[in-house]
């Protein structure tokens, strides 16, 4: 129950009550928790501040709830959170989709269309929904974050052709996962599909075209369904085609949602409207740059409000030559999501890499989408009349056969290429004096390919789409190499005369994108090398909760958790699970890695929270060396000392760094300072002894066993190598182990002349009393008592910068008296 509690607690602004039964039932459908079991629990939450409110349900007793309310009259209720979530777009459909400040392009699958889609529109004209069906699951397997349902065919039942549709996906967990864009100019197939939708939906569209009175009317009913809204940028005028009136319209719309529906601005999408370009006409040459234009502004001016469009409009003009809207979408997208493009209606799966596009084709679209060119209509008619008919053979040539094999592998991973990859996958392998072992193969060109293809999606020149294809591409030539691999090892074994029937394997790796991502091409990489290097790999997927990474690693006995993760929130997540590892009492080493993750953020915020090993591991050519070294009896010690020293050296680093940033000023500090509701919080200990207590001559001796020596190394730049860092390993090291032995000798021998002589003598003040803080003084009570005598104050101190602001350089803790 309690990472439900815990997840819950994150998620709301409200209170929580918890009243869970007295355990599971027996055999005889009755409760055997005894109340101070069920009390316990109980209190464990209430002491970690998870619950507002606690009780018992079935099974429990009067006892149960004496007990209960025994055990937490002295924990205080939990405090709500201010607010959650509160930049994110909320989306859901069997999981949640959160977009966020550092989320990715969304791509908003378009093919079930009826107006868009030839093939769906055939399959739901007859009827065949089930075939239907399928033209959804592709579009999720291909990428899409959303799912656009569009039943606006003048033969067709909207209605009821978008409830029964929608009740089908209901019953797809594949397709259900994903949240559901209700697609329609038709608000009774909007209200229909908002019906029968589970989770939190989008309704695309509503706009002011109707006028404030109908548009008031159906955001409220939108809103009241839950839903987020796409609103049009047309008004009672017509659609919006510049810069300035689709801003202008944009911006009345945010106003009545907000002012007088009541609508989160996270639940704002607007759509500024592509429109076709290249058709000839004059005044259509400024629709793209106008959209993007708008983009911009929209994303400036009206807080919290996301940008969609359908991609599909801008080529219209070259409906029937593929190759060329494809080369328009994806060099449009590229410089759209620049300025601010959330989300997309787009054929998932079907966007080119932008580095892909043919050079000159690029140049065309460029021209016509920039207005570069007055003549870049005609100059791409041309082109496109030219390629029409079999425009994708000019395109995609066989050239890159030529190439070696080293660079036809790392082609055809970029390109999601399958045809020619296990033929060119066994060429290498049998290069034997350059890839000894069919391992190599993987290590050398396939893992070369893989970091390319990170490189081009990191830098928004390639969709999720185009990865996933990669991804298989990889999997296709590793699932070739397996074999190979399997036999060297059936020999090795042999070789080494063993019959034991023993763990294959080195070790047992459980890993898992954390709960939130759905991002796990880098965990799949991972989890093939690691494989390949003969380590029992359990993946348990992605938007895995902490209890099930937790309870998989306990139930298969792992000896290393690895965490992926490839958007920011996940660095939270990372941070919880090392938490409630540490709190569990857990010693299996945690590794760290995705995009979003650094080595500075491990060792500042993830590992001191979890005292066990923690390693971030930089990509997949890493991973084998790092769990290696941690599976090592002999060096596994000294190699988490080493990350240890080194982590500590990040972090010192980190916060000497901070002291050169600008300061708030004086107001700003106070405004910013440390605000406490004591009747909320639990009132402080009270010390055994107030006032002060002095210690005279103190023992020098006793302190000796707490001298940290590495600051002595380090003045004398006195540094050993791993694995002979640190005091005493330092004396080992064949370079300045000799040195750092003299040193330290003759340390030792000042220090007895110290102790021997008692030229030095230890004296020690320690002081409790009654504080609080008034403003910016610390008030010092001399008894805890109220009114008080007071003992004397004291002014926290200002640190201004060398621009003249200042900050609060301590502020302290109020606490009541």
């Amino acid at each position: 129950m309690r990472p439900f509690i815990e997840a819950i607690g994150k998620s709301t602004t409200s209170l929580i009550i918890c009243y869970p039964n007295a355990g599971l039932p027996n055999t005889f459908g009755g409760y055997d928790e005894t109340p101070e079991l069920t009390a316990s629990h109980l209190k464990e939450f209430a002491l970690d501040g998870l619950v507002n409110i606690v009780g018992g349900c079935c099974g429990t007793t009067p006892e149960h709830i004496r007990a209960i309310a025994e055990g937490v009259k002295v924990c205080q209720p939990r405090v709500p959170p201010t607010g959650v979530f509160q930049d994110y777009m909320l989306l859901s459909g069997l999981e949640p989709f959160r977009i966020g400040p550092y989320t990715n392009f969304v791509n908003i699958g378009e093919r079930c269309n009826v107006a868009g889609s030839r093939k769906f529109a055939k399959l739901i004209m007859a009827e065949n929904y089930e075939e239907a069906l399928s033209i959804a699951k592709t579009q999720v397997e291909m990428g899409a974050q959303v799912l656009d349902i569009n039943m606006d065919e003048g033969m067709l039942e909207g209605p009821s052709a978008m409830t029964r549709f929608c009740n089908l996906i209901a019953s797809e967990p594949d397709i259900a996962r994903v949240p559901l864009c209700i697609d329609s100019s038709n608000f009774a197939v909007i209200e229909a599909g908002l019906k029968c939708c589970q989770g939190k939906c989008i309704v695309n569209s509503i706009s002011l075209k109707e006028g404030e009175e109908e548009f008031l009317q159906r955001a409220n009913l939108v809103r009241r369904y839950g839903a987020a809204v796409v609103v049009m940028a047309f008004d009672e005028e017509g659609q919006a085609t510049d810069t300035e009136r689709k801003v202008q319209v944009c911006t009345r719309a945010y106003h009545l949602l907000i002012n007088k529906v009541g609508f989160n601005p996270n639940d704002i999408i607007f759509d500024p409207n592509i429109l076709t370009i290249g058709t000839g006409m004059e005044e259509h040459n400024q629709y793209a740059i106008n959209f993007i234009k708008a983009t911009r502004l929209i994303k400036m001016t009206l807080p919290g409000a996301r940008v969609s469009g359908g991609l599909s409009n801008l080529s219209f003009s070259f409906r029937g030559m593929e190759v060329i809207r494809e080369a328009m979408h994806g060099a449009f997208l590229y410089h759209a999501i620049k300025d601010g493009m959330d989300m997309g209606i787009v054929n998932a799966g079907n966007l080119p890499v932008y580095d892909d596009i043919d050079k000159d084709l690029l140049q065309l679209c460029e021209n016509l989408i920039w207005n570069r060119d007055p003549e870049a209509t005609e100059k791409l008619l041309l082109y496109a009349q030219t390629n029409a008919k079999g425009a994708k053979k000019v395109i995609q040539t066989d050239e890159w056969r030529e190439g070696s094999v080293e660079h036809r592998l790392e082609y055809a991973l970029i390109k999601g290429i399958e045809k020619y990859v296990v033929e060119d996958t066994e060429e290498a392998r049998a290069q034997s004096d350059r890839y000894p072992r069919p391992l190599h193969v993987i290590e050398g060109p396939l893992m070369n390919g893989m970091k390319v293809v990170g490189d081009l999606f990191g830098a928004g020149k390639m969709f999720l789409p185009q990865v996933i294809k990669s991804a298989r591409v990889m999997k296709k030539a590793v699932g070739y190499l397996i074999p190979f691999m399997e036999k060297e090892r059936a020999e090795m074994m042999a070789a080494s005369g063993s019959t034991e029937e023993l763990d294959p394997y080195q070790g047992t790796i459980v890993l898992a994108t954390v709960k939130g991502d759905v991002h796990d091409i880098g965990k799949n990489i991972v989890g093939v090398v690691l494989g390949c290097n003969n380590f029992r790999v359990i993946d348990l997927g992605v938007m895995t909760p902490c209890d099930r990474i937790l309870k998989e690693a306990v139930e298969r006995k792992a000896d290393i958790i690895g965490l992926s993760g490839l958007i920011t929130p996940s660095l939270d997540e990372m941070i919880y699970v090392a938490k409630e590892m540490e709190r569990l009492g857990m010693k299996t080493p945690l590794l760290i890695g995705g995009a979003t993750t650094s080595k500075t953020h491990t060792a500042v915020k993830i590992a001191p929270r979890y005292s066990a090993p923690v390693v971030h591991v930089l990509d997949a050519s890493r991973s084998v060396v790092v769990c290696s070294q941690l599976l090592d009896e002999d060096g596994k010690e000294e190699y988490f000392e080493e990350v240890t020293e080194e982590y500590e050296d990040i972090r010192q680093d980190h916060y000497d760094s901070l002291k050169n940033r600008r300061f708030l000023t004086l107001c700003q500090a106070r405004e910013k300072g440390l605000h406490l509701d004591w009747h909320a919080v639990r009132r402080p200990a009270c010390p055994q002894v107030i006032g002060t207590h002095v210690f005279e001559e103190y023992d020098l001796g006793r302190l000796l066993a707490y001298i940290d020596w590495k600051p002595f190394f380090d003045v004398w730049q006195l540094r050993g190598k791993y694995p002979n860092r640190g005091y005493p390993k330092i004396f080992k090291d064949k370079t300045v182990g000799e040195e750092a032995r003299r040193v330290f000798d003759d340390a030792q021998k000042l220090l007895t002349r110290l102790l021997d002589g008692k030229r030095l003598q230890a004296r020690g003040l320690v002081g409790f009393w009654p504080a609080q803080s008034v403003g910016d003084d610390i008030h010092v009570y001399a008894h805890d008592v109220v009114p008080a005598q007071l003992a004397t104050r004291g002014h926290v101190p200002r640190v201004t910068s060398a621009g003249g602001e200042g900050l609060l350089e301590y502020r302290p803790l109020p606490v009541p008296v």
